[in-house]
């Protein structure tokens, strides 16, 4: 773990620029992409998560595991460097790292740590001493403060339960409850797993005791049956939107008290398996993920879920979209535009809407330029209809075989006035090596725009004097 921690110190990634033709996959490149590597040198690197300064766009963090660690930018993802001392000095490790900033620009990465795995997959067995902490920054994501804070802990006991991927949400907007901020999370126990929620109402200092938000429990067991993957957003009212996955429901859940009490947890889209094998990958899963357009304010904003599963027969990405509040969501659409039954597999996407235009943005791994569906490459979708059709763009053209190595179980995106970040984990050219790292994509749908509107002649003296 010392060797991760010592390869780095602060530095200016190299953004790549992405050319402006076709992809190796068949798709249009996404409008003035770039693609930085992060880490300096190849490692243990996975389970990338990004946010973007609502106060200032110009500040974007992203943090990634193992240990935890934070990239940011103060140019709008131009360049980036890495912040010091995130990792918790009294535990061996950290990670499932989660990013984001409150309404008044002070930025938070949420981390599990520990000092020992349980059993594979059976996480609440053999487990040590662990826990959910919160550090903070208050200039936007250089520097953090020293000391971190546990939403919850276990104590160094013989069968503690085992706290894991947690999910830091923050309040932005203009409801009674803004600046609050909300984690969510599963707790593995030798019998079951349960979905326990905290919530911060003075900026992250202190937190909650946890209470269980689901309806029934899953299996103790990281697989299909499992309840995990905790997503949230939040409305311009306040209101708390939550979701997860229990391996064949998306399951939903509302808060209008700022987190104080929830709605009794329903199904409110059914999956094939969330939980899959994939051919040169360890393990993958189709956890969901839930967003919201807020510009129709509290009277008409729109909610999204994304999720992947194998109902096609091979992995495909998709989207439901709810218009009243989560009550009715509408029938699932295929968010990757390769022919269906393909047997091309796209998978661990993540989601974000923009919340100047609602431009609906979903970035995943993308296998259909490669026959033998083993290579994948990164594709950024983009809806401008209100998720009914989604464009496939190219945001990385170079593919590469995940043999070997262990991917994580999530990739990011955020998006603001039409700038667009992603992060994800890659796998370098070497494939006798089981390291990886971290690229970070940018792309830009105003510079678009603006390139295809329509020139306009200077005002001459006559048209000046009409």
């Amino acid at each position: 773990m010392k060797q991760v921690i010592l390869r780095f110190g602060m530095l200016s990634a190299i953004a790549v620029l992405i050319s402006d033709s076709a992809s190796s996959q068949g798709l249009s490149k996404a409008p003035k992409a770039e693609v930085s590597t992060v880490t300096p040198k190849p490692g243990f690197f996975t389970e990338p998560s990004i946010a973007v300064n609502p106060g200032n766009p110009q500040q974007v963090v992203a943090a990634f595991q193992d240990n935890a660690h934070i990239a940011y930018s103060t140019d709008a993802g131009r360049h980036w460097q890495l912040a010091n001392g995130i990792e918790p000095p009294n535990y061996r490790v950290s990670g499932d790292v989660s990013v984001t900033y409150d309404n008044e620009g002070r930025a938070y990465i949420c981390y599990i740590a520990f000092d020992k795995l349980g059993t594979f997959n059976y996480w609440g067995h053999n487990s040590s001493r662990n826990g959910i902490y919160v550090r903070r920054s208050l200039d936007g994501g250089a520097t953090w403060e020293s000391q971190d804070v546990a939403a919850t802990e276990q104590p160094n006991e013989s069968a503690v339960p085992w706290e894991d991927k947690p999910y830091i949400v923050a309040d932005t907007g203009p409801g009674p409850h803004a600046g609050n901020l909300y984690i969510g999370w599963t707790r593995w126990t030798l019998i079951d797993s349960q979905l326990l929620f905290v919530r911060s109402t003075d900026h992250g200092r202190t937190w909650s005791k946890p209470v269980e938000i689901d309806n029934i429990r899953g299996l103790p067991r990281d697989d299909n049956g499992a309840i995990e993957g905790f997503a949230g957003a939040v409305g311009p009212d306040s209101t708390l939107y939550a979701v997860w996955t229990d391996g064949s429901h998306v399951v939903f859940t509302t808060s209008h008290d700022g987190g104080v009490t929830f709605s009794h947890a329903r199904n409110i889209i059914d999956t094939a398996p969330t939980m899959f094998t994939l051919q040169a990958v360890s393990r993958a899963n189709g956890f969901a993920q839930i967003a919201i357009d807020p510009r129709g304010g509290a009277k008409s904003a729109r909610l999204y879920v994304t999720w992947s599963d194998y109902r096609n027969g091979d992995v495909d990405v998709f989207c439901s979209r709810s218009a009243d509040y989560g009550e009715t969501w509408s029938p699932a659409v295929r968010v990757n535009n390769d022919p269906a039954h393909d047997g091309a597999d796209q998978f661990f996407q993540w989601m974000t809407v923009d919340p100047r235009d609602g431009a609906v943005y979903v970035v995943f791994y993308d296998r259909r330029g490669d026959p033998k569906n083993r290579q994948q490459t990164v594709t950024l979708a983009r809806s401008s209809d209100g998720g009914r059709t989604y464009q496939n763009f190219a945001w990385m053209d170079q593919p590469f075989d995940a043999q070997g190595v262990f991917m994580g179980d999530y990739n990011g995106i955020a998006a603001l006035n039409g700038r667009v970040y992603g992060v994800w984990t890659q796998k370098p050219e070497n494939k006798s090596s089981r390291d990886t790292v971290i690229q970070i994509g940018v792309a830009d749908f105003n510079a678009e725009k603006l390139s295809s509107a329509p020139s306009q002649p200077a005002p001459s003296a006559t048209t000046g004097r009409k």
